[in-house]
């Protein structure tokens, strides 16, 4: 089977509580869930009937079953999924605070390192990475060995394709400071990656990591200096911004009340994907992603509130935003409707 998307890093089981605005002390009961942002862009996009599978590692042991299980689920391809006999499955836990808009991620078995790191190159299928119609990957499977050996060799049998040929490369910035021993040292794992990748998406602190500090646009046109084609820079309450060599695109944020932000990222991914997989304008795929994103920021969990494309063209339709076809051929049933955000 030749994937749509094919993802590879990080997978976990999320362990989110059913009390809502406290602290993990005082949280009498939790629900489980798949999890890792990698393996939730692969379950978004097979929401919009994308044929997806995801390369990673679990541990030996129930909680690894239970991933796999998940994963036929969603009708996420797990053949690239196999167990690690030394480490136990990951797992997350997470508090959940909407009233502070704070939602703290604990990692459990993850130091002094996690199945998903042990990816080996050696054990790629090289083939079906190359065929992919998008390769996603994370800065994260960068920090650690073998992992960082199998993210380069992947990201090197990639066809290097223009934005024409439809066939895309991301990288998502997804930095976290506790598997690393500097930003210094994320900032040159990246450099080495970004002349392979087509797109690079990121927010505000996740850009300055990988490039330095500075303004959205200054950020975005140093990622596309390094060989990036399209720089996603997501600038939080005033929405997200993308650029080109030869466009400028904003697209204003979704409103909704949010439950718990943790999810809204993958979810923006994997709708991401099914829009450049679709063919849309750039300004349509952000506000697709955009609405996929509040949608999930507006439920508890990551992997099972991924929308259908239903959910998502009707919250653009109530917020009156252009909507686009939605299936996975990407109809253009409404290319008549103008689409917001300046273009340059």
């Amino acid at each position: 089977m030749t994937h749509e998307l094919l993802t590879i890093g990080r997978i976990s089981v999320d362990i989110y509580p059913n009390d809502i605005g406290v602290g993990l002390e005082d949280v009498n009961s939790f629900g489980k869930y798949l999890g890792g942002s990698p393996s939730n862009v692969a379950v978004a996009a097979a929401r919009y009937g994308r044929r997806t599978g995801v390369i990673t590692r679990t541990g030996d042991d129930p909680f690894g079953e239970y991933l796999h299980r998940e994963l036929r689920k969603f009708n996420v391809d797990d053949t690239f999924v196999s167990p690690v006999k030394e480490y136990p499955t990951a797992v997350t836990f997470c508090a959940i605070k909407p009233a502070t808009d704070e939602f703290p991620l604990y990692f459990y078995g993850r130091f002094p390192t996690a199945p998903d790191l042990q990816i080996e190159a050696g054990e790629l299928d090289l083939d079906a990475i190359r065929e992919a119609g998008i390769f996603w990957s994370t800065v994260t499977g960068l920090c650690q060995e073998p992992s960082r050996s199998a993210h380069i060799a992947a990201h090197k049998a990639r066809p290097r394709t223009g934005l024409k040929e439809g066939q895309f490369t991301i990288l998502d910035l997804d930095y976290r400071p506790m598997f690393w021993a500097s930003e210094e040292q994320a900032r040159a794992e990246v450099a080495k990656i970004l002349p392979q990748v087509t797109v690079a998406i990121g927010n505000d602190k996740e850009c300055a990591v990988a490039v330095g500090e500075g303004t959205p646009d200054e950020q975005a046109d140093r990622l596309l200096a390094a060989g990036v084609e399209i720089a996603v820079v997501k600038l939080g309450p005033e929405g997200v911004m993308a650029k080109t060599r030869t466009e400028r695109v904003v697209s204003a944020p979704v409103p909704v009340e949010t439950l718990n932000g943790l999810g809204a990222g993958d979810s923006f991914g994997g709708a991401f994907c099914h829009g450049l997989l679709s063919g849309w304008p750039l300004a349509r795929v952000l506000d697709y992603a955009n609405a996929a994103g509040a949608i999930v920021a507006s439920r508890l969990s990551c992997a099972d509130a991924m929308p259908t494309p239903d959910e998502v063209t009707s919250l653009l339709a109530e917020r009156g935003r252009p909507v686009p076809g939605t299936g996975a051929a990407g109809s253009e049933a409404n290319a008549q409707l103008a689409v917001e955000g300046a273009t340059l």
